[in-house]
């Protein structure tokens, strides 16, 4: 064959080949052509969606999947539980393990841990890290994060949400969503809204002024929409207005979809639905739960059954509603799609993967709090063969299984006991365990069985005897309890019956305190507790639930290789009367004559948290903001950029932060507004802005934060707007909401 010929026949190839490319693109309709505008593509792939099809992606089909549109190769949704780690698979249509073997997964801190970073940097680390494995087990939406406001310290489920403070939540969960989101996996925001308490979740009706829903309860769901994009949102279980929050016309269509321009899908709780033709009208998207109609028991593999499956398709047929809500809700769940199932690019992720061990690692380091240091007896100096008892049932009961949905089937856990005594073994040290308490020795949830024999049948007397007996030869007494994630302490679908330590823990604290005077207590919680021994021990150690890596980041911190840097994100009051709900006697709810429904009137309105406490001068046992270090910080006088400012400036605020300590380390600088001239009641100061600035041992930086108008505003319910009033305001600075060291005066025009 000649030259020429071969060039003649390899070009003719190479054009009938381009060609055929050339046509086969043309061929891929628009819906699924990723280079297109997304809205594009909506509207492309519903005008070609019959009828049923429409409804069909409106449901679920399984427990945790939704229907695609098969016939038009759009794939389903699969959506996991979150926010701390991903779900073990269940089988389809029922709640029992599905058997797997690779679906283990990496747990990370509790999202209180996470809060009490005060660190958006770790959050987007969390986002990322968590939006990997999500990824990697091919799930499209992610249940979480959660920013319901720590309201009473009976909650349940407070340990999945991000404290008590509104500012602090919508910081911290925004960069959760763009990390999580930058793998194309959806966050779906919970449980909006006004989802304060587990007790009586399905039938509490919520009262709440309009300037107490705005101020408190909306603005970190206002934040993830606005500001992190989140995709979908999760509605809560509980009502509002008389109207269950999954199909609640002010909330869903008004509030969320109208005033914060929500383009995302509304899904429900699952089970949350109950009405199909408010589910139509008033913004429910996707509907998943079990069952025959979501929650209660009924026929298997019953999802054309749910609200929006069959009874929507019928009454559309019997022309008793239109499409246009239709039409809108399927607009919704195919963008929803065309970001995560549907998205290009998005690459293989990552699951169990040491990068994400060291995240758990690192975010559980940065939010362990230190509350208390009496005689610097932290951290402890561990050489020279120092004796040191371990007490607990904490220090070993694994704590990623069990708490309702978001518990996990993790790869490994390490226990506090395992992470103290490696890190001992190190500096040769010597350590023992007691027992001190029985709890719950279980180890099962749904299906994920822990492996753990913790029975033990002796007396707490017999508990507490061996203990100090244990305890009065050991140079260190390290307690490790708290709460776990039984029904009735940490637990989705249950309260806690007080905010004491249960299972006798006090007096075993207490015989210790008399045994050694070197206790050290690690309270493992999501909650707030009781602490009638406060003054009897020298250390005290919040630790949360830290997920895979709890004991190295608890002996991280007890032994100093990690400096602690965290602060809380909730008040721990003294007693329950010392909280603003309980004072006021608005908990858990007055049930309705002749109804199911519980009517819980939130009477303390914006006085939630440290705004109660510092209104009202109701000193807590520590307070919001709180977190000791193992370095001493200096912060010098508050600066501002200028004293008179009009409603369209910005004021930056300046203080100097200096390392007056021996050991590297972080502050978090808190920056808090009062309105010393309103006309209406405010709380005595409210979190604007805060700032977590690490230093070297003498070393110092000026750190600027800088607020707006909405800073100085209160929620006018009458003008349906936010109000900054003229005249005089105080700027104070402190490390924690009872421990201000400068302020300033400046005015607004």
């Amino acid at each position: 064959m000649s030259d020429m010929k071969y060039f003649l026949m390899t070009a003719v190839a190479s054009m009938a080949l381009s060609a055929a490319m050339s046509a086969q693109k043309a061929e891929v309709p628009p819906y699924l052509d990723s280079s297109l505008p997304i809205e594009q593509r909506v509207e492309d792939a519903l005008s070609r969606m019959t009828l049923r099809e429409k409804i069909g992606v409106l449901h679920a089909q399984s427990k945790f999947c939704s229907r695609g549109v098969p016939r038009l190769g759009i794939p389903e949704l699969w959506t996991t539980d979150g926010p701390h780690g991903i779900r073990p698979e269940v089988l389809w249509d029922e709640w029992d393990q599905a058997g797997w073997t690779n679906d283990s997964c990496v747990a990370f801190p509790a999202l209180t841990c996470l809060a009490a970073t005060w660190d958006p940097e770790m959050s987007r680390l969390y986002g990322r890290s968590i939006g990997e494995e999500a990824l990697y087990r091919g799930k499209d939406i992610l249940l979480g994060p959660g920013v319901n406001i720590y309201r009473t310290p009976l909650n349940g489920r407070n340990f999945e949400y991000m404290g008590e403070d509104p500012y602090l939540a919508s910081r911290m969960v925004v960069p959760y969503i763009q990390g999580l989101q930058g793998n194309g996996v959806a966050a779906c925001v919970k449980h909006y809204a006004l989802n304060n308490n587990e007790v009586n979740r399905h039938n509490t009706n919520v009262i709440v002024d309009d300037r107490t829903l705005y101020e408190i309860y909306l603005p970190a769901f206002k934040a993830a929409v606005q500001d992190g994009g989140a995709w979908s949102i999760m509605a809560a279980y509980n009502l509002y207005g008389d109207e269950h929050l999954c199909h609640n016309r002010r909330m869903l269509n008004d509030i969320l979809k109208k005033e914060w321009g929500f383009d995302g899908a509304v899904v429900s709780d699952w089970g949350g639905t109950h009405d199909t033709r408010q589910a139509i009208a008033n913004g429910l998207d996707l509907e998943f739960g079990s069952w025959t109609n979501g929650l209660s028991n009924g026929k298997s593999n019953a999802y054309d059954s749910y609200y929006l499956a069959d009874p929507y398709l019928d009454l559309i047929k019997k022309g008793e509603v239109g499409t246009d809500e239709l039409d809108d809700k399927v607009r919704r769940v195919l963008r929803l799609m065309m970001r995560t199932s549907m998205a290009d690019g998005k690459g293989h992720g990552a699951l169990c993967s040491d990068s994400h061990y060291e995240a758990a690692r690192t975010i559980g380091d940065a939010g362990i709090v230190l509350l208390r240091n009496k005689g610097n007896v932290l951290p402890i100096s561990a050489a020279g063969g120092k004796r040191i008892l371990v007490v607990g049932e904490n220090a070993l009961k694994m704590m990623t299984v069990g708490g309702g949905s978001s518990s996990l089937k993790v790869q490994r856990e390490m226990s506090p006991f395992e992470g103290i005594s490696a890190a001992a073994a190190e500096a040769g040290a010597i350590v023992d365990f007691a027992r001190g308490y029985v709890g719950d020795v279980s180890g099962e949830y749904n299906g994920v069985v822990t492996g753990q024999d913790l029975s033990d049948s002796r007396s707490p007397e017999e508990l507490i005897a061996e203990a100090c007996a244990k305890a009065k030869d050991a140079d260190y007494v390290i307690f490790v309890g708290g709460l776990n994630k039984s029904y009735g302490q940490d637990c989705e679908d249950s309260d806690r019956a007080g905010l004491g330590l249960p299972y006798g823990q006090d007096d075993v604290i207490k015989a210790l305190a008399k045994a050694n005077p070197n206790v050290v207590v690690v309270n493992i919680s999501g909650n707030a507790v009781a602490m009638p021994w406060v003054n009897s021990v020298r250390g005290i150690v919040q630790a949360w639930f830290l997920g895979s890596e709890a004991g190295n980041s608890i002996a991280d911190v007890i032994f100093g290789k990690v400096n602690p840097s965290g602060k809380l994100p909730f008040t721990f009051p003294v007693a329950l009367g010392d909280n603003s709900a309980h004072a006021l006697g608005a908990y858990p709810g007055v049930k309705r004559p002749d109804s199911p429904v519980f009517d819980l009137e939130y009477k303390e309105g914006v006085l939630v948290g440290y705004r109660w406490h510092d209104t009202k001068k109701v000193k807590p046992l520590f307070a919001f903001g709180h977190g000791l270090s193992y370095t001493s910080f200096k912060l010098g006088k508050l600066k501002a950029d200028r004293n008179n400012i009009s409603a369209d400036e910005n004021v930056t605020f300046s203080v100097e932060v200096t390392n007056t300590g021996d050991v590297a380390g972080a502050e978090v600088v808190q920056l808090y507004i009062s309105d010393a001239e309103c006309s209406v009641l405010r709380p005595a100061k409210e979190l604007k802005a805060f700032s977590k600035v690490y230093l070297e041992p003498g070393e110092s930086r000026v750190v600027s934060m800088k607020i707006d108008r909405s800073a100085l505003s209160y929620f006018d319910a009458a003008r349906h707007e936010w109000v900054a009033e003229p005249g005089v305001f105080v700027a104070s600075v402190g490390n924690a909401s009872d421990n201000i060291q400068s302020t300033l005066k400046f005015k607004l025009e």
